[in-house]
């Protein structure tokens, strides 16, 4: 683990939010999904939001990316209030802030070709009129970040790969996009446990290389001590807990956080086994 989390007073505050609240439904059938919470995301750091399923975090992963409204509060991005009242504010702002999903195959255009996706970020990034060689070039090393050759990958669509060469080529795309801040909601909780130690190294590597703040969505409390900086948990929509990872996971406070570390099994004790129905 790094220590980037310990230094957020030097560092600048790239994504923040106060008293952010999502309410499904009226009267009856309201659901308060996000429960007026607050948080403060660093640039360079790498942020755990773990809960159990249910517990609001992805609702509040798809408002940090607007991909639906906040019912109150406010998201501030690099220190302003987010404006995305218009389609161009909507595309700067994801310029900043991009996402790698749980199941990277709906992510896809089924029918786009694998350069199609790629030289899409290109463009995105401003290179539209970079020569063609050079735009070979760049797709070429995005793929060898991610141990993909692009000369095998090309004229191919997403669907003729692995999910594990699916969510590579996902973490390609964020290298050449290079956004400030990537959001990895459940990112390996679909590939065997080889390929997921291989994409957590290639997102910590994408970090260190870039400098982006990567904010990782989990229920997974070993894995959130293990890469993280500063960890988030939440229940019920609401924030129980928060601070470095050593502070939360080896001096948790919150209940429903000693149930979580509860609840992952160690390989030095007995497992207890009482109530399982045989």
């Amino acid at each position: 683990m790094s220590n980037v989390g310990m230094h957020n007073k030097e560092r600048e505050l790239c994504l923040s939010g106060k008293g952010v609240t999502k309410v499904f439904g009226t009267g009856s059938k309201k659901v308060v999904a996000v429960d007026n919470v607050d948080f403060e995301f660093y640039q360079g750091e790498l942020i755990s939001i773990v809960g159990e399923s249910g517990s609001g975090k992805t609702t509040l992963a798809k408002m940090l990316l607007d991909l639906i409204p906040v019912t109150e509060g406010q998201i501030l991005f690099q220190g302003a209030p987010r404006d995305t009242s218009t389609h161009k504010k909507k595309k700067e702002y994801w310029r900043g802030i991009q996402a790698i999903f749980q199941d990277p195959f709906s992510a896809y255009n089924i029918f786009t070709k694998i350069d199609t996706v790629l030289l899409d970020c290109i463009h995105m990034r401003g290179g539209r009129r970079l020569p063609k060689q050079k735009k070979i070039e760049l797709m070429e090393e995005a793929c060898r970040f991610v141990n993909l050759e692009f000369h095998e990958l090309t004229n191919k669509y997403p669907f003729e790969l692995s999910g594990g060469q699916q969510q590579r080529l996902m973490i390609a795309r964020i290298f050449l996009l290079k956004p400030d801040i990537l959001l990895a909601d459940e990112p390996t909780s679909m590939i065997d446990a080889c390929s997921r130690a291989t994409i957590l190294d290639m997102l910590l590597n994408l970090r260190d290389e870039t400098g982006m703040t990567i904010i990782f969505i989990t229920h997974d409390i070993g894995l959130a001590y293990y890469i993280s900086d500063t960890v988030y948990i939440m229940e019920n929509g609401r924030f129980v807990e928060s601070g470095t990872a050593d502070e939360v996971i080896l001096n948790p406070k919150a209940e429903y956080t000693k149930r979580l570390i509860d609840d992952v099994p160690k390989i030095y004790e007995e497992w207890d086994l009482s109530t399982v129905e045989l």
